[in-house]
């Protein structure tokens, strides 16, 4: 089973989380601060991080964004704000999705096997699956799990692949945001606007030589998004 890494201030939170997924068989670490955090993962195998935001030395945005020059493991945020903007922060900073505190374990630990099983599938290579996905200069090997745009390679996280790869192996045709998440997140979509947005933006922003004029990702408005086919 997979190693997670809980990051809390509060000890009781980390130890009850740690008590609903020992009972799923995952190992947990546990750390307090973004420094603690940012160290362990440098130092141990780590195939998932739940980090809070808010928290002393180093917190969840600033852990997350020196997390995310190295490594694109799944990161859940754990927030007790449940405002959009909130929620939109977390994703804008680099984690693949959010839980509201205080949260149901029996979620936590769907959002838990849920973002494993993404990354996993991504890492995953097979040759049956194997196959080159493009659009004008945009190329997707999903063998090797690259980006390359005009012959550079572009950096993505496993949901920004995700998405991409699932656009552009549909070029042509238009997707809304509630059917681009229920493909992405194998979860029925609630509230999914937002968050297929912050993706879709970050994704623009690195395939894209002009995000505001796309050539690729283009915004269908009123219905949703799709790739353009060259």
């Amino acid at each position: 089973m997979s190693n997670i890494l809980v990051c809390d201030d509060d000890k009781s939170i980390v130890d009850a989380i740690e008590i609903y997924l020992n009972q799923e068989g995952y190992t947990v670490f546990k750390a307090y601060d973004g420094e603690e955090a940012v160290k362990l993962l440098e130092s141990e195998d780590i195939q998932l991080l739940i980090i809070d935001i808010m928290m002393p030395k180093m917190d969840g945005i600033h852990a997350t964004l020196k997390i995310r020059e190295s490594s694109s493991i799944p990161i859940l945020i754990l927030s007790a704000k449940s405002e959009d903007a909130d929620k939109i922060l977390g994703l804008n900073i680099g984690a693949d999705d959010y839980i509201t505190k205080p949260f149901n374990p029996l979620e936590l630990v769907a959002r838990v096997k849920s973002a494993l099983r993404r990354y996993t599938t991504l890492g995953s290579i097979s040759a049956e699956s194997a196959a080159i996905y493009s659009t004008g200069s945009l190329v997707i090997n999903d063998d090797t799990k690259q980006v390359f745009v005009d012959d550079d390679e572009v950096k993505l996280t496993p949901i920004e692949f995700n998405i991409l790869k699932f656009l552009v192996s549909n070029a042509g045709k238009v997707y809304s945001s509630e059917q681009i998440y229920e493909n992405i997140w194998n979860e029925e979509a609630y509230g999914s606007d937002n968050i297929v947005a912050v993706h879709i933006r970050h994704i623009r922003e690195k395939v894209e030589i002009d995000p505001k004029n796309p050539r690729y990702i283009k915004v269908v408005w009123g219905i949703g998004y799709k790739a353009e086919k060259m």
